[in-house]
């Protein structure tokens, strides 16, 4: 699903989330504090629009969710598992639900570490060096967790 946004706000936004504070990102573009405010408020907006409507679509009732990290945790009513609704800068809208799996033998390994590699990047969280996607989405969402 494609995040509605216009790629000045989108900027901004990811300057924010990764600490930056308004009056830093006003004067690294050279506008107002009120003009980045503007436009934040109206990226927060379409973020939690995004993220709800995903977990709509797929059937997560929601628990928490937070615009500034673009992130929903949940619960997949017809999985009965946890789940998380996120926007990664670099990978879009995703979704992961929480399972045990034989991650060595899933032709999508590769891409799952990838993805939770970059997005903790994003994110600057750090995590503990392992081969398991499973064991890796637990520690980052629970880091994700106590930040929002």
């Amino acid at each position: 699903m494609p995040l509605p946004l216009n790629d000045r706000q989108f900027m901004f936004w990811k300057l924010r989330r990764n600490g930056l504070p308004n009056v830093s990102i006003a004067d690294r573009f050279s506008i107002s504090r009120q003009a980045v405010s503007k436009a934040l408020l109206a990226m927060d907006r379409k973020v939690e629009k995004t993220l709800l409507e995903m977990a709509h679509a797929n059937q997560i009732d929601v628990e928490s969710l937070n615009a500034e990290k673009g992130v929903l945790f949940g619960r997949s009513v017809p999985f009965n598992v946890n789940a998380v609704v996120f926007i990664s800068a670099d990978r879009g809208v995703q979704v992961w639900y929480e399972h045990e799996g034989d991650c060595g033998a899933c032709p999508r390994y590769t891409r799952c570490i990838e993805l939770l590699w970059d997005y903790a990047d994003e994110l600057g969280i750090a995590l503990e060096k392992t081969g398991d996607p499973t064991r890796m989405a637990e520690e980052l969402f629970a880091k994700l967790r106590k930040l929002v």
